[in-house]
C-alpha cells in the first residue's frame, strides 16, 4: 500500500523544467491485509545501469526482477545494454531467471553493462521515447548516480567501499609502524563530499585526516593545510614518532582557497574550454584568469595544471582521479620541513610514501549492500506496479521503503560549463565532529 508523505517545496526553476513531477508528494510502502495491487497486472519494465559501477547493482536488477515474477503475471523485464545509449538505439536483452542467476550477490555491471552517455537533446529524447513506445514500456527505472542525502541516507556501495578501505588503511598503519621511519599519504577517491574519507578516518584512527568540506569552510590556503601537515610532524618528531599516517581526499585541491573560485570559474569558460583546448596553458592563464589566482597555478606541477585548466570528464567535472594530491602534499611537507630543520625547529629525516586507494567498482558487496540493493530494487518494482513515477526508491530507518521525489533532490548547477538541473552533492556538514 502506497500513503503520501509531505516534502519540501522545490526551487520555482526546477518547477518549469518539470512541470509533470513538480509539487507531487513522495509515497511511503505499508503493510496491508487487502491486494491493493493486482497481482495479474503484466507489466513491461526497462532497466538501464548509467554511470560508474558499484558494488551491489546487480542485486538492485535481481530485486526488480523478483518482484515483478512474484507480483505481476506475464511481466517482461529489459535490461538496456551500455547505459542510456543502449535505451537511444534500442539494444536490449530480455532478462530471464538463467540470466540474471549468476550475477546475483556479484559486484561490477556487467549483467548489462553501463555507460556514461546523457540522454539530454531533443533528438536523443526522440530517440528514447520512439523505444520506450516500441517495447510499450510501463516504466523505465534507472540505476545511476551518488544521491546521497536527507532522504536516502546512503548510497550503495559505501559500506563496501569504507570496510575495504579501511583494512587497506589499516595494513599501512602496520607497516609504518613496522618500519617507524615513512609517513604515507593516503589519497581516497571522493568529489564534493567526503563521506569516505571521513568514515575511514572514524575506523582507523589516523594522525591526519584532510576533509574537503573543513578546507573549505575554514577558507584554508594550499600553505594552510601544509603548515598544519608539517607541525603535527614535529609535534610527533618531538614525542619520538617519525611516521605516520595522513588521509586525503582526492578533491581537496580545489577545495583550498585560491582554487576553489578558479575551479567554478573555469565551468563559465565555454569559448577558452571549447574552442582552445589545445591551446598553451598560458592562454588561459593570461587571459582569463585573475593574476592572484594564476600565480597559485603556475606554483603547481605542469600536468596538474592541464587537469585544472583544461580536461573535463563527459559531464565536465575536473578529473579530481587524475591530481596526484598526495605527491603535490609530500613535495610541499618535504620543502617546509627543510626550512624548520635550517632553522632547528625539526631534527629528523622525513621520507613519504604515496598511495592511492582507487575505485571499488568490482568487488563483491558487503552483506549490508547486497540486502540493501535487493530492497532498494524490490522497492522500485513495487512503486512501478502502484503507477508512480519522478521517485527514487529509498530504503530508511527499520526498512521502511519509499519513497522520495526526484524534484526534491534537484538544483540548478554549473556542469560542462552550462547551468543545469542536477541532483545537489550532500557535502558532510558536522565535520568537525571528527575532532571531538
Amino acid at each position: 500500500m502506497v500513503t503520501r508523505v509531505d516534502v519540501d517545496q522545490c526551487p520555482y526553476e526546477i518547477a518549469k523544467l518539470f512541470p509533470c513531477l513538480f509539487g507531487q508528494p513522495s509515497v511511503q510502502l505499508v503493510p496491508n491485509a487487502s491486494n491493493v495491487l493486482a497481482s495479474g497486472q503484466a507489466l513491461k519494465i526497462g532497466v538501464v545501469l548509467s554511470g560508474g559501477q558499484a558494488p551491489g547493482g546487480h542485486n538492485v536488477i535481481s530485486g526488480i526482477f523478483d518482484y515483478l515474477q512474484g507480483r505481476c503475471k506475464g511481466r517482461i523485464l529489459y535490461g538496456f545494454r551500455g547505459g542510456p545509449a543502449g535505451v537511444m538505439r534500442g539494444k536490449y536483452v530480455i532478462l530471464t531467471p538463467e540470466y540474471i542467476y549468476p550475477y546475483r550477490n556479484q559486484g561490477g555491471f556487467d549483467m548489462i553493462c553501463s555507460g556514461r552517455n546523457k540522454i539530454e537533446t531533443l533528438e536523443q529524447f526522440k530517440q528514447a521515447q520512439e523505444t520506450a513506445m516500441k517495447l510499450d514500456l510501463d516504466g523505465l527505472l534507472t540505476i545511476d548516480g551518488d544521491l546521497k542525502s536527507k532522504e536516502v541516507p546512503t548510497s550503495f556501495g559505501f559500506d563496501t567501499a569504507c570496510k575495504i578501505y579501511a583494512e587497506m588503511i589499516g595494513n599501512v598503519m602496520v607497516d609504518a609502524r613496522s618500519t617507524g621511519k615513512y609517513y604515507h599519504f593516503v589519497r581516497l577517491m571522493g568529489r564534493a563530499a567526503s563521506h569516505i574519507t571521513l568514515e575511514c578516518a572514524l575506523q582507523t584512527h589516523p594522525n591526519i585526516t584532510l576533509i574537503g568540506e573543513e578546507v573549505a569552510a575554514k577558507k584554508q590556503t594550499l600553505k594552510n593545510v601544509t603548515d598544519y601537515i608539517v607541525d603535527v610532524i614535529c609535534k610527533l618528531s618531538g614525542l619520538g614518532y617519525n611516521y605516520g599516517v595522513i588521509l586525503i581526499i582526492s578533491k581537496l585541491l580545489p577545495d583550498t582557497s585560491e582554487l576553489f573560485a578558479h575551479h567554478y570559474f573555469l565551468y563559465y569558460l565555454v569559448p577558452s574550454i571549447s574552442t582552445y583546448r589545445i591551446a598553451p596553458r598560458s592562454w588561459c592563464l593570461e587571459k582569463e584568469i585573475d593574476t592572484s589566482v594564476s600565480g597559485v597555478v603556475e606554483l603547481l606541477p605542469p600536468a596538474i595544471q592541464e587537469q585544472l585548466l583544461l580536461e573535463r570528464d563527459p559531464h565536465g567535472n575536473v578529473q579530481v582521479a587524475k591530481i596526484e594530491t598526495e605527491k603535490i602534499f609530500i613535495q610541499m611537507v618535504e620543502s617546509e620541513l627543510q626550512q624548520r630543520k635550517q632553522a632547528g625547529a625539526y631534527n629528523d629525516e622525513f621520507m613519504g610514501q604515496s598511495h592511492l586507494f582507487g575505485t571499488l567498482k568490482m568487488c563483491l558487496p558487503s552483506n549490508f549492500d547486497a540486502t540493501y540493493c535487493y530492497a532498494l530494487g524490490y522497492g522500485a518494482g513495487a512503486l512501478l506496479h502502484s503507477g508512480k513515477t519522478g521517485l527514487i526508491s529509498s530504503v530508511i530507518e527499520e526498512w521502511t521503503v519509499g519513497r522520495t521525489t526526484l524534484t526534491s533532490l534537484m538544483d540548478r548547477e554549473a556542469t560542462r560549463y552550462v547551468i543545469e538541473a542536477t541532483c545537489i552533492k550532500a557535502l558532510y556538514n558536522p565535520w568537525h565532529l571528527y575532532g571531538m
